[in-house]
């Protein structure tokens, strides 16, 4: 009996050895190694290579971080770009970080956000002229993005252009299954035009039973293009992580704010500092809820972006509306 097991279970170790994405292959046997900067990006890629054989998908060792601020590549993040046939990236100035690796690599690069509709960063312009109302803009200089907001993956809409960027590039350094990918794309795409669609069904529903979206105060930079997508008035955005804490001016002045416009509920980042948005709590009453900036999760299913967006809406819907509106 015992002669059966062992082979049995070697068959078995081999099989789970060759499990991957891109048709399940290993990195080492890859015909097609892709290094994906952003959990966006990666369960986007995923999505377009999952039926072709012979590609790898693999992201940075960017670990549980509210956004690639101040990030610092690993030896493990190197071995990846050297190894790497095609790096897929973010681009808007976020990853500055990779200069030097990139200048030094051969890998094909993929800019998603080719074609897209930047917005000016938060520090750079008014928040009041795209929303009309009296603005608190207080993010800090030394997580400066420089003049454009790179947060774009926030709206599904423009998503959709990320998507088709991965696509065209893909199909460039892979043009023997150019046709593979255009078939995912648009099967891709239609799938994040439609949640886009739910999620604005959502907020459309609250709108119609009287939800007053007041104004969204956040303690992270990255919501304005979340915001623009569904309307919402941005009143505020505080950069808060492990040293970079609120001043004590701006403590008082998003106090006065939450209570001059009555705002029922302010908004943290899941992997940032929450000490200030509790302090505020404690002084106005206030609700605080958590947003994530979908910079981690659990596996490569595109359906993860989905499920982030969700809960970022229904946070804020059943916060601005005091109870649970969203099932």
């Amino acid at each position: 009996m015992k002669k059966r097991i062992i082979p049995l279970l070697l068959i078995l170790a081999l099989c789970l050895a060759g499990c991957g994405s891109g048709g399940s292959v290993g990195a080492e046997n890859a015909r097609m190694r892709v290094v994906t900067t952003t959990y966006p990006i990666y369960l986007f890629t995923s999505a377009l290579t999952r039926d072709v054989d012979g590609v790898v998908v693999e992201r940075l060792d960017t670990g549980s971080t509210s956004c690639l601020h101040d990030y610092t590549l690993s030896v493990n993040d190197m071995k990846k770009l050297a190894d790497a046939d095609v790096i897929a990236l973010n681009g808007a100035g976020l990853e500055d970080f990779m200069d030097d690796a990139l200048a030094t690599s051969n890998a094909a690069v993929i800019d998603c956000d080719q074609g897209v509709d930047l917005l000016p960063a938060l520090n750079s312009h008014d928040v009041e002229e795209d929303h009309a109302h009296d603005a608190h803009d207080h993010d800090h200089e030394d997580h400066d993005h420089g003049d454009i907001d790179p947060h774009y993956w926030m709206d599904p809409r423009r998503a959709v252009q990320m998507m088709e960027n991965l696509a065209d590039g893909l199909s460039q350094a892979d043009p023997a299954h150019a046709q593979d990918y255009a078939r995912a794309a648009q099967s891709c795409t239609a799938q994040l035009s439609g949640w886009e669609e739910e999620l604005n069904d959502l907020f459309d529903s609250a709108r119609r039973q009287e939800v007053d979206f007041s104004g969204l105060i956040t303690f992270h930079d990255g919501f304005q293009y979340f915001a623009a997508a569904y309307d919402l008035p941005l009143l505020a955005s505080i950069e808060e992580e492990a040293g970079s804490e609120a001043s004590a001016k701006e403590i008082v002045e998003i106090t006065d704010l939450v209570k001059e416009k009555g705002i029922p509920v302010i908004f943290t980042e899941v992997n940032g500092s929450d000490a200030t948005a509790q302090a505020i709590r404690r002084e106005t009453g206030c609700a605080v809820e958590q947003l994530t900036m979908i910079m981690d999760g659990p596996d490569d299913q595109l359906e993860n972006y989905y499920d982030a967006l969700l809960a970022n809406a229904k946070a804020v819907i059943d916060g601005f509306a005091g109870e649970e509106l969203v099932k």
